[in-house]
């Protein structure tokens, strides 16, 4: 059902309020992360390594240390050891230890006086390398005589016989695979492969920290969690967590790739060598691309049974990925429940394995794993429907997910709107125009698990019957008009009333970071709870105003009301009226809620695609574009409606334009916006949305998240709008017109 059709009842969820942000950033008032500065503040620089590996033989600060101006070097010597697990990984890739794993790897910072003295003095620091074999491929760093790039990373998963890359192997299914690709009539199999990409967000990595003599420090830091920053940063510095205080920024852009430390150690552990002095650290875009988290390269393979009528019998994939030079960063936890969730198929069988290779260290992108195994499936199943004459929604329709369905990484789907979104994209407009020459359309469907976690939220009631949420996940995506509207359609009061605060670590509980779509759902979930909480002191207060016991109170309308005839002849008494004397009344009213928020509901989503191809470049452009996606509830429809279109976006990045590109040295040779080519508003179409409304019923409003699952279908949707358009599948991404055109060239050569 789409938005328009939902009848709620609600006065405010649903609206569009002006955003709470929206004057700061026009104005430039809102402060981002490279905005902070303190008195006496230092500047930062970091040496990185040129190398893709190489152990590290030397390093000499002391032509850097000599520059008047320069404060403070930091190595790894700097840093504590015995560091084990993922608390080793993190310091391993804040600065090198034995061995530079990567093109860009961080191997020393200093601080000084200004940001070109730091410049200068980084270039003063020489370090002595010497080189080794690298591999960056993910099929090449598993083939026999790959170099091994750390010892002993595999773990007990791994089966015998793998090359010592390897890190982690993944296996499930159910039901009996030979015996359903046995009763298909057509069973094809194909290898699909997907390069590296960054979020690409506009705003670099930024942070200010300052670490005391008294061990104590502070950082302002943009970021997509301040409390995952804590504890990464005191873990690797060896703090307590609790002498560390964090402050998030506002943000330029995240998408994943800000859950996680890159540098954030450095400002502090040069701030404590620098006498306490504060010290500011601003990654350049060259830095970002080399140095922080894209998403990982991907070879898969996938085999597909169908019947003539598209009913299909059994699936099986394996999914080679890697997560850089750490082990446990590949997305293949994610990717392998992702890669049949739209499908109710009796027979499925998953396997992947995690390689590490010369990269850095991968992070989240925007549900990380699905878009690469959507690809992968969805492009197979399209290739096979075209093989058949079959509709791609169709087919989609008869094996889709629905409720009650058992997914295939094996929970039951409760309440879920795949259906209802494939049932949206098929009526639509755009699937009934028609197509002209050297056009052609995509369809595919996608998903994401979603995200509750741990999460705090306190709420406080003003006297002027105002409400101040303070919460502690970063706004990214629009969370704090959905959560002011939830909490004032709750309290009954104007959402300009509510003002919703993102603070430090020091002022809540822990909370996860803004990831997974979770913030709208778990922080939202929890300031109703905060909200009701409140609600029923100020019925209590009422109630003692008026003499009657607290549950003969009812609250609407922003007011407490006697509930019935019984309680009294007692008129309203609202919000402001209750604040105003709460003084007097028993102090201040509030309302706390923590929790790991259970309840999530499954995301699903459906895009069509139209592309034309130039036949003489290969250069494909998108002229049409439909998302349609089950939000749950759509809590404020146009920052809805702007993650669908993000998403959409950031996919059409990905499946045309995309890539990071390694030279035969190791080194990445597009490390800047001028070459890394995302889109731009001229690459882009307007991107239609269908808001689809299946309410969660995990959720008081029925909230699903919405930030992830969009960007899952471009990858498949528009390879098969350019085979649609050309003839020609591409089955390895991104589609360059060079690519595209080898392969028109390559299907009229086999066409004769």
């Amino acid at each position: 059902m789409a938005k328009d059709e939902l009848k709620t009842g609600y006065k405010l969820i649903g609206t569009r309020p002006n955003r709470p942000d929206g004057l700061d950033k026009v104005t430039g008032r809102a402060r981002y992360g490279a905005d902070f500065s303190l008195p006496g503040m230092l500047w930062a620089a970091v040496v990185r390594s040129p190398h893709a590996h190489a152990r590290i033989v030397k390093i000499d600060a002391s032509k850097a240390l000599a520059l008047d101006g320069v404060k403070a070097v930091v190595t790894r010597a700097d840093l504590p050891t015995g560091l084990t697990g993922e608390e080793l990984n993190l310091q391993d890739n804040t600065l090198a230890g034995e061995k530079a794993l990567y093109d860009g790897h961080a191997v020393a910072a200093v601080a000084a006086t200004s940001a070109l003295l730091a410049q200068d003095a980084a270039r003063l620091i020489e370090v002595t390398y010497e080189v080794l074999p690298h591999v960056t491929d993910v099929d090449a760093a598993m083939a026999p005589g790959a170099p091994v790039i750390r010892e002993g990373v595999a773990d007990y998963s791994v089966p015998d016989g793998m090359n010592g890359n390897v890190a982690r192997y993944m296996e499930f299914g159910h039901g009996d695979v030979e015996a359903g690709f046995a009763a298909a009539d057509i069973v094809r199999e194909q290898t699909y492969r997907t390069e590296a990409t960054h979020q690409g967000y506009i705003e670099p990595h930024a942070a200010v920290a300052q670490m005391g003599e008294d061990g104590r420090g502070e950082m302002w830091v943009c970021t997509q969690g301040h409390w995952y920053i804590r504890r990464m940063c005191a873990a690797v510095l060896g703090i307590e967590a609790a002498n560390l205080r964090v402050t998030p920024s506002e943000i330029g852009g995240g998408f994943g790739g800000k859950t996680t430390i890159f540098m954030e150690p450095l400002p502090l552990a040069l701030s404590k060598k620098a006498g306490g002095r504060p010290v500011k650290l601003v990654m350049s875009r060259s830095e970002v691309l080399r140095a922080t988290g894209p998403t990982a390269s991907a070879s898969m393979d996938v085999k597909l049974g169908m019947k003539k009528d598209g009913t299909i019998t059994a699936g099986q994939v394996f999914f080679r990925m890697q997560g850089g030079a750490f082990v446990g960063m590949s997305p293949i936890g994610e990717a392998l429940p992702c890669a049949f969730a739209c499908y109710d198929i009796p027979a499925l069988k998953h396997e992947a394995v995690e390689v590490i290779a010369n990269r850095p260290k991968a992070a989240a992108y925007r549900a990380p794993g699905s878009p690469m195994a959507a690809f992968a499936v969805e492009s197979l199943v399209d290739e096979m429907c075209r093989e058949l004459k079959l509709d791609p929604i169709a087919v989609r329709l008869k094996n889709g997910a629905k409720n009650g369905s058992k997914s295939s990484y094996g929970p039951v789907y409760n309440v879920i709107g795949l259906a209802e979104t494939l049932e949206a994209a098929k009526a639509h407009p755009n699937y009934a125009i028609p197509l002209g020459p050297n056009q052609g359309r995509g369809v595919a469907s996608g998903f994401w698990f979603n995200h509750g976690g741990e999460t705090s939220v306190t709420l406080a009631v003003g006297e002027d019957g105002t409400a101040t949420v303070m919460i502690g996940t970063p706004d990214i995506g629009g969370s704090r008009a959905s959560i002011g509207l939830m909490v004032a359609e709750t309290l009954g009061i104007p959402y300009e009333n509510v003002r919703v605060n993102v603070v430090e670590t020091g002022a809540l509980g822990v909370n996860e970071p803004t990831h997974g779509s979770r913030a709208t759902f778990a922080s939202g979930k929890a300031a109703v709870e905060a909200a009701r909480q409140a609600i029923a002191e100020m019925c209590r207060r009422a109630a003692a105003d008026w003499g009657i016991d607290a549950e003969a109170v009812e609250w609407k309308d922003g007011a407490a009301h006697p509930a019935g005839p019984n309680a009294g002849k007692h008129p309203p008494m609202s919000i402001g009226e209750i604040g105003a004397k709460m003084g007097g009344s028993g102090g201040p009213i509030s309302g706390h809620h923590e929790v790991t928020a259970e309840g999530v509901g499954a995301s699903f989503g459906t895009h069509v695609v139209d592309v034309e191809v130039d036949p003489e470049t290969g250069r494909s452009t998108v002229i049409r574009y439909l998302v349609v996606q089950d939000a749950g509830t759509a809590i404020h429809p146009a920052y809805v409606e702007g993650q669908y279109q993000g998403g959409a976006a950031q996919g059409i990045g990905w499946a045309l334009n995309e890539e990071y590109v390694y030279g035969a040295d190791g080194r990445l040779q597009n490390p800047i916006f001028l070459d890394y080519r995302i889109p731009v508003a001229s690459d882009l179409p307007m991107i239609d949305t269908v808001i689809v409304e299946v309410p969660n019923p995990g959720h008081p409003y029925g909230v699903r998240g919405v930030g992830e699952t969009g960007i899952t279908p471009p990858l498949p949707a528009i390879a098969s709008a350019i085979a649609g358009a050309t003839g020609a599948r591409i089955r390895s991404l991104p589609c360059t017109p060079p690519k595209v055109l080898a392969a028109i060239k390559a299907n009229k050569a086999a066409a004769g």
